[in-house]
């Protein structure tokens, strides 16, 4: 185990180091100069000179670099030219609204998922294996944008159950932060799960032909234990696989979702940096998000070992 663990995060720090040399290349080494991207064309040379050195445009691209580097290793993110305040602020007050509604989203698109998934699997080719695959082909068909539209014609503007849009902060209390959030979760969430559902229900219908589920049954264990202690924890490897993914997938999301509904997140921070053109704040989220998301990879290797403790006695 301990050799798995060590392979995997060695692979978490080797792809973490490759996501921030892609980010630096991709903004500052590509031709185009910061500097002239974030004040425009009418700028003024002396202008231009002097955001240049502020920049660190004057050193060397290496030295850029391990500076960007080090800094984010101890905290020290830059200040955005936009807001005048440390991007490190701006990040962790963003983070408050993005993490908890990507959480909540896959949360919803868990509990969805899996239930829809087995009632499917243990109805094989009746009407319920049939609803849910109607149900996960349209879920898929359906951009979660325009679903979050719908849902605001819906619930906020048709019966006012729900404000359309904005955020009352953590502070106003626990519910009505949550109620502000689930609209834009279950737009989030509509998609994953339609795909969750069938990955589930796949992996379900492989896993009751194996031999063992076989041997469980004919030794008098009912169908819903069978299902529950032998069907459902070796059924959930290659879910996990996809959650993993789908996690990622739902941060990314955020980044239009809390457009349509107006919430002050991370996805809604780089979406402004790009219009403002605050290429420091879009070096750092970028490289944040794909931080988070190799963060989530490593827990679902994490979570592979505990499932399935063979995956870590092969690696040693």
């Amino acid at each position: 185990m301990s050799v798995f663990l060590a392979k995997r995060f060695a692979i978490f720090v080797a792809t973490l180091l490759g996501a921030s040399v892609v980010v630096f290349l991709a903004l500052e080494i590509l031709p185009g100069d910061p500097a002239y991207a974030i004040l425009g064309a009418d700028a003024e040379p002396s202008a231009y000179e002097a955001l240049h050195r502020e920049l660190g445009l004057d050193r060397p691209a290496v030295d850029r670099y391990l500076g960007w580097l080090g800094g984010i290793l101890t905290g020290d993110f830059g200040v955005s030219y936009t807001y005048s305040v440390p991007v490190f602020e701006l990040v962790v007050e963003r983070l408050a609204l993005t993490v908890p509604l990507a959480v909540l989203a896959m949360a919803l698109t868990v509990v969805a998922a899996i239930g829809l998934g087995l009632h499917a699997a243990t109805h094989h080719n009746k009407i319920g294996d049939w609803g849910v695959m109607a149900f996960s082909q349209l879920g898929i068909a359906l951009p979660n944008f325009w679903f979050g539209i719908l849902l605001i014609l819906f619930f906020s503007v048709y019966l006012g159950w729900f404000s359309s849009g904005g955020f009352p902060g953590w502070g106003a209390g626990t519910w009505p932060a949550l109620k502000s959030l689930l609209l834009p979760a279950i737009a989030l969430a509509t998609v994953q799960t339609a795909i969750l559902a069938r990955v589930m229900r796949s992996s379900v219908l492989e896993t009751i032909r194996e031999d063992y589920v076989r041997t469980a049954r004919a030794k008098g264990l009912t169908r819903r234990a069978t299902l529950w202690r032998h069907v459902l924890r070796n059924a959930l490897i290659p879910v996990v696989t996809v959650m993993g993914l789908q996690f990622a997938n739902l941060l990314a999301g955020t980044i239009v979702i809390e457009n349509v509904f107006f919430l002050p997140g991370l996805g809604r921070l780089v979406f402004q940096a790009i219009a403002n053109r605050d290429l420091v704040v879009v070096k750092d989220v970028v490289l944040i998000l794909a931080a988070m998301v190799v963060v989530v990879n490593f827990i679902v290797d994490l979570a592979y070992a505990a499932i399935d403790p063979r995956l870590g006695a092969r690696d040693a």
